[in-house]
């Protein structure tokens, strides 16, 4: 279902940035949203393959295969990217508090978003830029990308890889693979991942729990 020809031929400055569309097939299109998992809280989860139906997973198998990754490493300047551990995140919702402008940990050598949302109707609100600095979200040096089915970013974590988006709540479909320095680094991901997936699903239940008294 992943397309890697769809991916342009190089990537483009002031750090090494690519984005693609028509990366996904879009026959899988109600599968693959029809798979994702109803995660209770906002954010980035890590991928278990339990959580998902089986054509969610059967495309992180292929974006986390050697000749997806490869590809991708080249036209980023990474000689053979798939040598590195790859971690899989996905995130289903976010809230107000997710968007801020950052540069990513140092433990990451290339980023990569793909996204499944039928449409995108909330304009500017939840769509990615990359940024001139960390202070100023209109300081765009790329095109602002919509989050919607088949589109993929992937750039090279540097010291000016600098993203965000504009404040959003609601459902934002997103596979993000990492490609981090060693496994050690893996390993540390891994751990923090699902301490943060039992707190954001407390976080869940005290947002549905507030929001109708607070209405």
């Amino acid at each position: 279902m992943l397309r890697p020809e769809s991916l342009p031929a190089a990537a483009i400055a002031p750090f090494p940035l690519l984005t693609a569309e028509g990366v996904l097939d879009p026959a899988a299109a109600t599968a693959l949203r029809g798979d994702f998992p109803r995660y209770r809280g906002a954010g980035f989860f890590p991928h278990e393959t339990d959580d998902c139906g089986p054509a969610l997973n059967a495309l992180v198998t292929e974006l986390t295969a050697a000749p997806f990754a490869d590809a991708i490493g080249a036209r980023l300047g990474v000689e053979r990217l798939s040598q590195y551990p790859a971690l899989v995140t996905l995130c289903r919702s976010l809230n107000r508090r997710h968007g801020n402008i950052h540069t990513d940990s140092q433990s990451k050598i290339v980023t990569a978003l793909v996204y499944l949302n039928a449409d995108w109707p909330h304009g500017d609100a939840g769509s990615l830029r990359f940024l001139a600095n960390v202070t100023d979200i209109d300081a765009q040096v790329a095109p602002q990308v919509a989050p919607v089915y088949g589109k993929l970013v992937a750039f090279r974590r540097t010291h000016n890889s600098f993203h965000g988006h504009l404040p959003f709540e609601g459902d934002r479909l997103t596979i993000q693979i990492a490609w981090l320095t060693d496994a050690a680094a893996y390993a540390r991901k891994t751990r923090r991942g699902r301490t943060s997936r039992a707190l954001k699903k407390l976080l869940g239940r005290i947002d549905r729990w507030w929001k109708p008294r607070a209405a």
